[in-house]
């Protein structure tokens, strides 16, 4: 059974399994010529450049295992008879954890005063604070109880969001309620047709004078131009891992909009993922090889 996997880590910790030939394919070089005969894609993080034209050429493939949460890139591609699984939990801890960071950052001013520490300035003021404030999940799946496990002892309400209404988790279309009481919003949803571009205008407009909108799910998420839009009048502040166009290209408006604190798409990229992600791929080739049920098989848009 030939794979192709992301790097060498990848390759180390399946290469041990009966039958199985592993190729390293990262996506920064031609494609190899084998790519018909390949039967199970672990991709790499950041998408190959051609990916819709990679699956149509895997004729063999019955098995793409993503190392992300998001599978955007390969559903709409994926050829009759190949299974799509996500790494649903593999970024939990990373994503979570830069969300209360960034939330922080942005409530204490600290790229504020990162910047006037680089001045020598000491710019003594009173800045906000995550204590009694209400933070608003929007796309509550398992990053979002992660996210919600690190809240605990903040001294913060938690508001849960997701597709359907449950036992403590309200359901999308009672968003436009709950957006004026939220201190901060997370966005936490994943890229599908009805998420795109769901923060729109309107959705800006509902959100209470000085909250923080953080975003960790997908750049296209958010309308770009009505959140710039906002920023400038200082009504609201934002974090962002993700953006729209993505890379942020330079001297794109978003980068010197006031209130904006942006990381390039890391709040996964860390240690901890990537030996999860390991933990992942050999486990699910365990079960492919034995014929057993897979985890986290994409039935629907994600």
């Amino acid at each position: 059974m030939k794979i192709w996997v992301p790097s060498d880590a990848v390759a180390e910790v399946v290469t041990d399994l009966p039958g199985v030939e592993c190729v390293v394919y990262d996506g920064r070089g031609p494609r190899p010529d084998d790519v018909g005969e390949v039967e199970v894609w672990v991709p790499p993080l950041i998408p190959v450049p051609d990916v819709p034209g990679t699956l149509a050429a895997m004729t063999s493939l019955r098995l793409v295992q993503t190392v992300t949460a998001g599978v955007e890139p390969y559903r709409p591609h994926l050829p009759e008879g190949a299974v799509l699984c996500n790494a649903r939990g593999v970024h939990d801890a990373g994503t979570a954890e830069w969300a209360v960071g960034a939330m922080i950052a942005v409530l204490r001013d600290f790229p504020a005063f990162a910047d006037a520490q680089r001045e020598g300035k000491w710019t003594y003021h009173h800045t906000g604070v995550l204590a009694d404030s209400t933070v608003l999940i929007v796309g509550y799946g398992s990053i979002g109880a992660a996210l919600e496990r690190r809240l605990d002892g903040f001294e913060v309400d938690v508001v849960r969001v997701a597709r359907g209404a449950r036992d403590g988790v309200h359901a999308m279309d009672e968003l436009p309620g709950l957006l004026p009481e939220a201190d901060v919003v997370v966005l936490l949803v994943p890229a599908t047709p009805a998420t795109a571009g769901m923060v729109d205008a309107a959705f800006l407009a509902r959100m209470k004078d000085g909250a923080v909108l953080v975003n960790a799910a997908r750049g296209g998420v958010v309308d770009t131009d009505a959140l710039i839009a906002e920023l400038k009048t200082g009504r609201l502040r934002a974090a962002l891992d993700v953006t729209d166009p993505e890379p942020l290209p330079e001297g794109h408006p978003l980068w010197s909009a006031p209130g904006v604190f942006i990381t390039p798409h890391i709040a996964g990229s860390t240690p901890a993922s990537g030996r999860r992600s390991l933990r992942l791929v050999r486990s699910q080739l365990l079960r492919y090889l034995a014929g057993e049920p897979l985890n986290n098989v994409i039935t629907e848009a994600y």
